[in-house]
């Protein structure tokens, strides 16, 4: 015979059942409903002028890093773990560096004629030869090492320890690391200021833009940023005294005053926004989303307006862009083909 617990148990469990589903439907849609809704969208004041079949498969790329000068784009192609080098000029493929452990970040300094990648799988920094693509050297780093900048002053690469809250400076010759500077909290990228010679670090755990001295590694101020949910992009304007930062958890992009160390302006960008690229000549700053949609903005007045917005490809989180020609570059696991491919835009008046 069964016990009366049983019996209510059996009687009661559809109505359970039921009300966790209708629960999870209402979290869910909750969620939907919360989430950062894309801007409107505004025609992107760009047109294509190229594309360029790039190796291996359809995997995640991250970072990318244009030489001006010699119109060489070097891309890290995270899921394959290669960092991938096109003569855009040429609109062609030269090398395929492998065994860059899951790379994320990739940074070229003409002036050295090297380039420097985090291979984020085994925690280092790799030292690349520019003209030959050979490694020639490695440093250790924090855990997770993403994004990287470069100290002109000091000869010195930082990279970004995402989870482990530090940046990692390392002698851009050598390859030894001179120090760790500590953040109090997971960090997103880093960049370096010439102007005010110091290093800014998006502390993505507090919402707060890091500012310090890179002779000392200490943090000399924490700038707050209201209206940012895990501030992760950042680049700089440093002639015209502006840092944009990239609030992925909420899709908005914050202008940050240098000298006055505060907000001036906010602008919305599309869904999970990740890399930021400047252009100088143009005065146009690029936001690539995870979401594939860009904004382009025009910062000539020293606030952001945006004048396009829209979806570009699927997983286009990536820009660079060239200073010399205006060209910006997008790597996507698919191009037109549905091969990946490097997709080239030219701007338009």
């Amino acid at each position: 015979m069964r016990s009366s617990t049983a019996q209510s148990w059996r009687r009661w469990w559809p109505l359970v059942a039921l009300g966790a589903l209708v629960v999870a439907i209402v979290v869910v849609a909750a969620m939907a409903y919360l989430r950062p809704k894309p801007p409107p969208a505004v025609a992107l004041p760009l047109r294509a002028a190229g594309e360029v079949e790039l190796p291996g498969g359809g995997s995640r790329f991250d970072y990318a890093s244009l030489d001006p000068d010699r119109g060489l784009l070097f891309v890290a192609h995270l899921g394959a773990s290669e960092v991938i080098e096109v003569d855009v000029r040429a609109s062609r493929v030269v090398r395929v560096i492998p065994d860059v452990s899951q790379v994320h970040g990739v940074l070229v300094v003409p002036a050295l004629h090297r380039v420097y990648a985090t291979a984020t799988g085994r925690n280092e920094m790799v030292m690349l030869d520019e003209d030959t693509g050979q490694a020639v050297g490695e440093a250790p780093t924090g855990d997770y090492p993403d994004g990287l900048a470069y100290d002109s002053r000091r000869n010195a690469v930082w990279t970004t320890n995402e989870r482990g809250g530090t940046e990692t400076v390392i002698d851009a010759v050598t390859g030894t690391v001179r120090g760790t500077a500590m953040l109090g909290g997971e960090v997103g990228n880093v960049a370096y200021d010439p102007v005010s010679d110091r290093m800014l670090v998006d502390v993505q755990a507090r919402n707060e833009l890091a500012s310090l001295d890179p002779s000392t590694l200490a943090v000399t101020r924490r700038i707050a940023l209201p209206g940012c949910d895990h501030d992760h992009g950042l680049v700089l304007a440093p002639a015209q005294r502006l840092a944009f930062v990239a609030c992925d958890g909420n899709a908005r992009l914050l202008t940050v005053a240098l000298d006055s160390e505060a907000v001036s302006g906010t602008a919305d960008v599309g869904r999970d926004p990740d890399v930021l690229a400047y252009d100088p000549g143009m005065s146009r700053l690029y936001v690539a989303a995870e979401s594939g949609w860009l904004t382009v903005l025009d910062v000539r007045d020293g606030q952001p307006v945006v004048i396009g917005s829209g979806f570009l490809a699927t997983d286009a989180h990536v820009v660079a862009v060239d200073p010399v020609s205006h060209h910006s570059y997008y790597p996507v696991p698919a191009g037109t083909t549905g091969s990946p491919a490097l997709l080239d835009r030219e701007p338009v008046p």
